[in-house]
């Protein structure tokens, strides 16, 4: 069986890939996914379940931006929670305009799959990223 650090390994790559079948199939049956409130593209919010989440997390923002979480810093508690910081990067494809915007999260791998992800970051920067630059 995977470890917990490998399974949210598997996301993120995942993620780079924007390949929705695979974060589905890392995400547990009864998985809650919580985001920064403020997110553009409605993806702000509690979801339950791996469709809601898919749906309305990741697939709203994949639609809106061109866009990846890097990981850049791990850590493990003692009670399982993986605590990963990095960076967001990519850019609004309405715009073109580039975004960066860090983020941390944080996640529980219950029977080999995603259970539990708490997701803070710079709401500010993604709704820049969507604003057409001046002039």
């Amino acid at each position: 069986m995977r470890t917990a650090v490998e399974v949210v390994q598997r996301f993120y790559a995942a993620a780079q890939a924007a390949d929705g079948a695979a974060i589905m199939a890392l995400l547990h049956p009864d998985v809650q996914v919580h985001t920064a409130p403020g997110m553009p593209c409605g993806a702000g919010g509690a979801f339950h379940g791996p469709r809601d989440a898919l749906t309305r997390v990741w697939g709203a923002v994949f639609a809106d931006f061109d866009t990846a979480p890097y990981a850049e810093s791990w850590h493990e508690t003692t009670d399982g929670t993986i605590v990963v910081t990095g960076h967001y990067r990519g850019s609004a494809r309405a715009t073109g305009r580039p975004h960066e915007a860090e983020f941390v999260h944080l996640w529980r791998v219950t029977g080999g799959r995603i259970s539990w992800l708490h997701q803070y970051t710079d709401t500010a920067r993604w709704h820049q990223a969507l604003t057409p630059a001046a002039g």
